[in-house]
C-alpha cells in the first residue's frame, strides 16, 4: 500500500519542507519525487514544486516513490537539548552536525556531509534522547507511516501538582487542534516525574498535553521507539542501526 499521511499543521506548508521535517525524505528528494509525478494530494498528482499542503489534506507517495526511497542507512542518536532534528531555521544547529567520527560508538561509516539523513519522527530542540536519522524509506514508513503500530516512550519531568484527575485527562480525553488524541499510557514514577507511551506524534504533543492540565514540562527524554531503545548511548553520541534492529522495526 502506498504511503499516505494527513497534514495536521496549523499553517499551510510547502510539501518538500513538510516531508523533510517529518522524516520521510529530504527536501531535495521530495522535489525529485514531485518532478517525477509520484506525489499526490487528495488524489490529485502534484506538478508544482512550490505547492503547499493545507490542514486536513492527505499526501500520498506512489509505490514507485517508496521504492526510490527504500535503500539507505539509519543512524541511532542521543540528541542533546539545543539541537534541532530536521532542516534548521537560521541560527539553529541541526543534529546531523554531531555525525562525526569522534561521536561514533562502535562500527559504521561516518556519513558524508552531502548525505541526506532526515529525522524519522520529531524531537524538539528543547527535548533530548533517542532520535533516528535515516535515508531508508522502508524504515521511515515503519516508524511514522499511517499504519505504524510502533509506540514511543518518554520520561518527563514536570512542574506543578500532579493529581489523579490530571493523569486521567492525559491518558484519555484531551484534544489538540480540534482533534481528539489517541489514548496514551501515562504513569507517575515520582512526584514530578511521569512516563508517557504514545502511539502518535503530533507537534510538541507531550508539552501541549501537559499545558492543557496546568503542568509545565521542564525536561523531556525519549528512551524508546518501538523495539529500539536509547539504553546507555551517551548524550551527543551516535551509532549505526544494526541489521537485526532494522528487521525488528519493519517486521
Amino acid at each position: 500500500m502506498a504511503f499516505s499521511r494527513t497534514y495536521d499543521g496549523v499553517e499551510p506548508s510547502r510539501i518538500n519542507k513538510w516531508l523533510g521535517q517529518s522524516g520521510v525524505c529530504s527536501r531535495r528528494e521530495a522535489d525529485a519525487l514531485i518532478a517525477d509525478g509520484l506525489v499526490s494530494i487528495d488524489g490529485e498528482v502534484v506538478t508544482d514544486a512550490g505547492r503547499k499542503i493545507e490542514t486536513g489534506q492527505t499526501l500520498t507517495l506512489s509505490d514507485r516513490a517508496e521504492t526510490a526511497l527504500a535503500a539507505g542507512v539509519t543512524i541511532v542518536m542521543h540528541k542533546p537539548v539545543g539541537y534541532v532534528s530536521g532542516q534548521p531555521e537560521p541560527g539553529k544547529v541541526p543534529a546531523v552536525r554531531l555525525l562525526n567520527g569522534a561521536n561514533r560508538i562502535g562500527d559504521g561509516a561516518v556519513p558524508r556531509k552531502d548525505d541526506s539523513l532526515p529525522p524519522i519522527g520529531r524531537l524538539d530542540e528543547d527535548s533530548r534522547g533517542l532520535l533516528l536519522l535515516s535515508s531508508d524509506g522502508v524504515v521511515a514508513k515503519a516508524v511514522i507511516g499511517p499504519e505504524s503500530k510502533l509506540d514511543k516512550e518518554y520520561l518527563v519531568e514536570v512542574r506543578g501538582p500532579v493529581t489523579e484527575r490530571k493523569l486521567t485527562l492525559l491518558r484519555h480525553g484531551l484534544e489538540l487542534d480540534g482533534r481528539k488524541l489517541k489514548p496514551a499510557r501515562v504513569t507517575q514514577l515520582e512526584p514530578q516525574r511521569l512516563r508517557f507511551i504514545l502511539t502518535e506524534g503530533r507537534n510538541r504533543q507531550i508539552r501541549r498535553m501537559c499545558d492543557l492540565v496546568d503542568l509545565r514540562v521542564t525536561d523531556l527524554l525519549r528512551i524508546r521507539i518501538g523495539p529500539i531503545k536509547l539504553d546507555d548511548l551517551p548524550e551527543g553520541r551516535w551509532r549505526a542501526l544494526t541489521a537485526d534492529e532494522r528487521a525488528a522495526l519493519v517486521a
